[in-house]
């Protein structure tokens, strides 16, 4: 997308940031792991900050299948653990991309004193006093058949009650993940999350695309740090 969003506002200076100290905990998205946060990890380590990017369940480099996630609880567990394992009374800014969204939902309904902040980036964020099934159902409205490309989408285990999978090929990541895309559609999408929360601050990062992490990690890392500085 050609503006990434997120759910806060900026302040602060470069000192400012360099003198405070902060944990953010960061969440990846549907087919991806901590891996994808390296840049962004990378950044805010070196500007001094304690940082912890996670594998969710059956993701990235940690161990176990995704038959052996039977609920939307259990995949959110790594995220869930380490808010509530944090000392005393300190707080994460926790940033969540994409999928990640609804595990923060679920984060911040549980430990909502063990946060700081949420950050959004251009992540699925639902709806305040709804099921949180109901933004998926509300953005896949209107997308054709052909929308997903080369996914695969099957599903796996027990075939009286499978689990459904969802898998991304590489036309699908060049042309709907990765891509620099055109401004309108994803600038949409989450501009109509938002409208769903009131009280949302919103943040663009200009010339991002669905993965600002990657197209933007510099000025994404920055404003982590502003953002922080501003809600801890």
């Amino acid at each position: 997308m050609s503006s990434s969003e997120t759910t806060t506002d900026q302040s602060g200076s470069n000192k400012q940031q360099q003198r405070r100290r902060h944990h953010f905990i960061l969440v990846h998205g549907v087919c991806h792991g901590a891996w994808c946060w390296y840049r962004v990890a990378t950044a805010l380590s070196s500007a001094g900050h304690r940082v912890t990017a996670l594998d969710m369940a059956a993701c990235g480099a940690r161990a176990g299948r995704a038959d052996e996630v039977p609920s939307f609880e259990r995949y959110s567990a790594p995220l869930l653990d380490a808010v509530a394992d944090q000392d005393g009374e300190e707080k994460a800014v926790v940033v969540a991309h994409s999928f990640g969204g609804q595990s923060l939902a679920l984060a911040m309904e549980r430990h909502p004193e063990k946060i700081a902040v949420a950050v959004f980036v251009t992540a699925t964020m639902p709806a305040a006093g709804k099921p949180m099934s109901f933004a998926f159902k509300q953005l896949s409205q209107g997308k054709g058949p052909d929308f997903f490309m080369d996914c695969k989408i099957g599903t796996i285990g027990d075939p009286q009650n499978p689990d459904n999978t969802f898998l991304f090929e590489p036309e699908y990541l060049a042309r709907r993940v990765y891509q620099l895309s055109p401004p309108e559609k994803p600038a949409e999408i989450q501009r109509l999350m938002v409208s769903w929360n009131p009280g949302t601050e919103v943040r663009v990062l200009q010339g991002a695309d669905h993965m600002p992490m990657f197209s933007k990690a510099r000025e994404l890392s920055e404003l982590l740090m502003e953002i922080a500085n501003k809600y801890s």
